[in-house]
């Protein structure tokens, strides 16, 4: 199972499809309080649809109880524009279990988490010279199905 980590999430939206991912993968949604906005949101179950109610959904108070929850040797991988490390990467060792952790939509992780793992850091190749970020959920959705990619290869087709 792959691990979704939301830390303060600010837009239901984008919380709500990055829900629907998780159930079409089989994967488990974390979300790291404070939030900015109800779980009870409309936007929230409009984006969810009827999936929400499937959701395998984990509630922190900090991402550090996240850390110490999972099993042991469990990688954290956090995602950020500000990483070093592509996620696609040849020598990337993405395997089940693993979480990818993304920051809040207005300012990401902080600098001083991605300094202190930097090994960990992987950013999303953005070749167009315009473009500062992707949506959250879109940013999800394409870390999930390269790490699917990677870890089941044809067998996941």
């Amino acid at each position: 199972m792959l691990h979704l980590v939301l830390v303060h999430p600010e837009i239901p939206h984008n919380t709500g499809a990055a829900g629907r991912l998780a159930v079409a993968t089989g994967s488990r949604l974390h979300l790291v309080r404070p939030l900015g906005f109800s779980l009870d949101e409309k936007h929230l179950r409009r984006t969810g649809l009827d999936y929400w109610q499937y959701v395998d959904l984990r509630l922190w108070d900090s991402l550090e109880e996240v850390e110490a929850a999972a099993e042991p040797g469990a990688h954290f991988w956090y995602l950020s524009t500000k990483a070093k490390q592509g996620i696609w990467a040849p020598e990337l060792p993405l395997r089940d279990g693993d979480y990818f952790v993304f920051g809040p939509e207005s300012k990401g992780l902080p600098e001083s988490l991605l300094a202190a793992h930097p090994e960990r850091g992987l950013r999303i190749p953005m070749p167009g010279e315009h473009a500062r970020s992707l949506n959250l959920s879109t940013s999800v959705a394409i870390m999930l199905y390269e790490a699917m990619r990677r870890i089941n290869g044809a067998a996941g087709a």
